[in-house]
């Protein structure tokens, strides 16, 4: 469904009608994009009866992700009123935690993210390619090639098994170990949703707790027997006498953990889809491999992993007319952002030789994405690989479903079949 294909909701055309569907809707989730240009068309800046302003011009959510006088809010968003008693003590143990750095400010949020930012640098990472490069040809030495109709679910198979072995290698977390945290991550990141349920919040916190034990293990293990890995460098780091308590070891970890395999995973899934619905495109990078580093950023910006983030406003700001106070919650939804026509031309196509300035995807600002030269990287690596390797790749289905989130857009499945 294009942009002009989408109706106005019914009566004045509210736009806090196509939000609910973004929001609550399986339609809406399943294909966001036709309401987000109605969302722009109807109030690029939007006060919303769901309680916060809503931003849908890459402008607009580039400057908010920029600019100091926007940040992340206190942690008691949650209201309590109406919880169980379960949820009440599950939002309990998770206002008491340390905050990752995704939920600081500076100069607390400057400091961390110093200390640990070395090992994500561009050039670190580059130094990893030749070693990504062996671990995805590993992984599709065995994919089956068998008989037409074969299918290989490229989400199980690659697109989780391919970032969660590179950021666990990084971090030192033991291979055994690794595929556990998918289902604590994926709980985890729930809470990242703007419509979360008490449901959510418990089996967050739960899952929280699982890794909270689990690396509090990890940390004491590298503290008797010091590794190359990440976390044993995080135990030793130093930078002007100051060092990294339990606490912050232990949210930093997950933190990287988590969303050094979630998001890219999701790049992989969407990015490939992208790929199989538009075979011009994909002939285009087989026969252009130069096409990659341009095509992977195309790639992100067309159906990005990550859909929206927020910042509190810290003060009273003008955005293009609008009064937003201060305190106020704004949602920059960065899937908008990314198909704005007044960036980017004709934006519900696809064009790997695209270059109209980087997408949203990863963010902007103090909290740009650490980990996004890996992703992109790693992105890379993976398409490249898939082209040399297989002459033919099809879709083997019609539908395909997204999970239920909208914050964090990813695959349930795709099947795919391979020729050599």
């Amino acid at each position: 469904m294009t942009a002009t294909d989408m109706p106005a909701p019914a009566g004045t055309g509210d736009a806090d009608a196509v939000l609910g569907e973004l929001l609550l809707s399986p339609e809406g989730r399943r294909d966001p994009y036709p309401r987000y240009h109605r969302v722009r068309e109807l109030a690029p800046v939007h006060e919303s009866a769901l309680g916060f302003w809503v931003l849908s011009r890459y402008d607009d959510c580039q400057f908010v992700l920029r600019d100091p006088r926007f940040g992340k809010g206190e942690r008691d968003r949650v209201p309590r009123q109406g919880l169980t008693p379960e949820a009440v003590a599950a939002l309990d143990y998770f206002e008491s935690r340390p905050p990752s750095m995704l939920f600081l400010n500076p100069p607390d949020h400057t400091r961390l993210r110093n200390l640990v930012s070395k090992a994500f640098t561009p050039r670190t990472v580059e130094r990893l390619r030749p070693h990504v490069v062996r671990l995805v040809d590993e992984i599709l030495d065995g994919i089956d090639t068998g008989p037409s109709g074969a299918a290989t679910d490229v989400m199980t198979s690659l697109a989780f098994p391919l970032p969660v072995t590179v950021i666990g290698e990084m971090l030192g977390v033991p291979t055994a170990d690794r595929a556990g945290f998918q289902s604590w991550v994926r709980a985890s990141t729930a809470l990242l949703e703007l419509t979360f349920t008490a449901d959510d919040l418990v089996a967050a916190t739960a899952a929280g707790r699982h890794m909270e034990a689990y690396f509090s293990d990890l940390l004491a293990d590298r503290r008797r027997h010091p590794g190359e890995d990440l976390l044993s460098a995080l135990l030793a780091v130093e930078d002007g006498g100051d060092t990294l308590s339990e606490g912050e070891l232990i949210s930093t970890a997950i933190l990287l953990f988590g969303a050094g395999f979630e998001t890219t995973t999701n790049l992989i899934g969407n990015g490939l889809l992208a790929l199989l619905r538009h075979p011009d495109q994909l002939a285009r990078l087989r026969d252009d491999r130069h096409l990659l580093r341009s095509g992977v950023e195309e790639l992100l910006r067309y159906d990005s992993p990550v859909q929206l983030d927020g910042r509190t406003s810290f003060a009273g700001v003008e955005i293009d007319g609008h009064r937003i106070p201060a305190g106020a919650f704004v949602v920059t939804l960065l899937g908008a952002c990314n198909r704005d026509p007044s960036h980017f031309p004709d934006p519900d196509r696809l064009d790997l030789g695209r270059d109209d300035g980087p997408p949203l995807s990863f963010g902007s600002g103090i909290h740009y994405c650490l980990g996004a030269a890996l992703a992109r990287m790693e992105g890379q690596v993976v398409f490249d690989r898939l082209l040399e390797r297989f002459p033919r790749l099809e879709l083997a289905a019609d539908v395909v479903d997204y999970r239920p989130s909208l914050t964090l857009r990813g695959l349930v499945e795709l099947p795919v079949s391979f020729g050599v």
